[in-house]
């Protein structure tokens, strides 16, 4: 899979959050966009997400050489991000369910597999509005994670983790991202340390 950024830009009315970028993400590297808060990480990450047009530019995906269309590249991606929200009525179990009518799962991953990978077995059927801030992150994380997708996108992917969690989670992309494409969104080193590829927001002003 690979996604190309050509002179992308946004604008926020008249205040251009970022211009002129220009990159190309491929399989099997995985990259951090960094920047002080307010900078337009998040922003850009949504950007090449498609959940955002860009204001100015051309975002192509391609995959097996082949382009894709703009609304035909949702089963390609996954993305966890503190702002996008889980549905609170369902159960952990109810969730899992859902999640996977609309993602396939990595191979031999199945829900009872995910649960015991959240560590979450004794809460399997409490509704996710119980949750402490931290279980749902990490539920947010192995969702898209533990999707059969060829592309990762993380936005501030330790909020809301303590100490345990934040090893939980380097454990999880460790595991389970090898050969894909990984885009971090962050300007906490414990979160990306593991990219080789870093792009700076504030180059883009």
């Amino acid at each position: 899979m690979q996604i190309s950024l050509a002179n992308i830009g946004r604008r926020f009315n008249r205040e251009w959050i970022f211009r002129g970028v220009s990159q190309s993400f491929t399989s099997g590297n995985s990259y951090a966009i960094l920047g002080p808060n307010g900078s337009g990480k998040s922003t850009l990450l949504n950007v090449i997400a498609g959940a955002l047009t860009p204001s100015e530019g051309e975002i192509t995906y391609f995959k097996d050489s082949q382009s894709l269309e703009h609304d035909k590249v949702f089963p390609y991606l996954s993305i966890a991000a503190p702002y996008l929200e889980l549905i609170e009525e369902f159960t952990l179990n109810e969730l899992i369910d859902f999640h996977f009518k609309f993602k396939k799962p990595l191979a031999g991953q199945t829900p009872e597999a995910l649960i015991g990978l959240l560590q979450l077995e004794k809460a399997r059927n409490k509704q996710i509005k119980y949750f402490s801030s931290g279980m749902k992150q990490r539920v947010k994380l192995a969702l898209a994670v533990c999707s059969q997708t060829p592309v990762v996108l993380l936005d501030e992917p330790t909020s809301n983790l303590d100490k345990s969690g934040i090893e939980w989670y380097l454990r999880l992309i460790e595991d389970n991202t090898l050969d894909r494409l990984v885009i971090i969104g962050s300007n906490q080193e414990h979160e990306y340390s593991f990219c080789n590829h870093h792009i700076f927001v504030t180059n883009y002003k």
